[in-house]
């Protein structure tokens, strides 16, 4: 089998999958360093595809939607690859591939769709496996010769996070040369469950101040949700919670020394750049940390060892909120 000319990636979902994504990139690149590598994101997550030296080009699919079918096909046609991987179903996009003529179309066979669309079909189910999400985006490699899949502690060094945003003085400012610059992401935005404020606020407290300085971040509207929280603790923490877009979060990350947050987008940017961080988990499947733990070189993931079923059924998860503060400030302090 000769080497690709140009593969295109697929996901225009949300960003800590598209963050557990990229190793495929710089795994590709690394097996076919003379290949070109586009990704298909989404606006909203154009800002971390754009952080990785291995993808080449970036196509928005939000973009994509504005255009006519017939301006769609002729975008891909342009782009002349050879392969394109559906990590990401996403029937528009399939679609579009097979009418562009791409030569090799790869997605998974659970896709009714797919069988009409990809000549590539991978026979695997996400749902019963017990690998990691980042681990099962290589099964969809399988056509291109790429059976093996990286261990979990491997998987870190293929993001190749480098184009890192120039952070401007206003971010730069807010660093602390002398302490540990810690960011508090409390909410989810409905994407995890959550270790509540109350555990939070706690661990504010407990935090030496002379050690640590402590940042909160989140939406605008996550910040007016938790603003008696960030009243009680005004004195304590600083509040950055609808101030940043992604780029400007993702330059204040790369200056940051380490993140708590349950599962979120943050928390897996946060680990992929390499900072300390201590993601919360319940322990049910499919959201537990065997499938979605953040990956880096110094991550820490507290679970509760115990039966979740109980809450499966509502947001409010006992299991995570059973973290005691304590477990997160000993994660922290370890190795400082």
């Amino acid at each position: 089998m000769t080497d690709p000319k140009h593969i295109i990636l697929s996901r225009t979902d949300s960003i800590g999958d598209v963050v557990l994504t990229m190793p495929v990139a710089g795994y590709l690149k690394k097996r076919f360093p003379r290949t070109r590598i586009s990704f298909i994101g989404s606006t909203y997550t154009r800002d971390v595809i754009r952080l990785s030296a291995h993808v080449d080009h970036f196509i928005n699919g939000d973009d994509l939607k504005q255009k006519s079918v017939a301006e769609q096909v002729h975008v891909f046609q342009d782009l002349q690859a050879d392969w394109i991987i559906h990590i990401f179903p996403n029937r528009d996009i399939a679609e579009l591939a097979k009418k562009a003529g791409i030569p090799n179309r790869a997605g998974t066979s659970h896709r009714l769709f797919h069988w009409l669309t990809c000549n590539r079909k991978i026979h695997f189910s996400r749902r019963r496996s017990e690998l990691h999400e980042a681990q099962l985006n290589f099964k969809l490699l399988s056509p291109l010769g790429i059976q093996d899949v990286p261990a979990i502690s491997e998987l870190h060094e293929y993001f190749g996070f480098s184009n890192l945003p120039v952070p401007l003085e206003t971010i730069r400012s807010l660093i602390d040369p002398h302490r540990f610059n810690l960011i508090l992401h409390p909410g989810s935005q409905g994407s995890a469950r959550e270790w509540g404020i109350a555990n939070f606020e706690t661990l504010v407290h407990m935090l030496p101040e002379e050690r640590f300085r402590i940042f909160i971040t989140g939406t605008k509207a996550e910040g007016d949700r938790m603003n008696g929280f960030l009243a009680r603790v005004h004195d304590k923490i600083t509040d950055l919670t609808g101030k940043f877009d992604l780029n400007e979060l993702i330059a204040f990350l790369s200056l940051a020394d380490g993140m708590v947050a349950a599962s979120t987008g943050p928390l897996h940017l946060a680990a992929a750049l390499g900072k300390k961080t201590v993601g919360l988990f319940a322990p049910m499947k499919p959201i537990h940390p065997g499938r979605w733990a953040p990956l880096g070189k110094d991550v820490h993931v507290l679970v509760k060892d115990q039966y979740c079923e109980d809450c499966r059924k509502s947001a409010d998860c006992k299991c995570i909120r059973s973290i005691s503060p304590e477990d997160v400030m000993r994660s922290l302090s370890t190795g400082l």
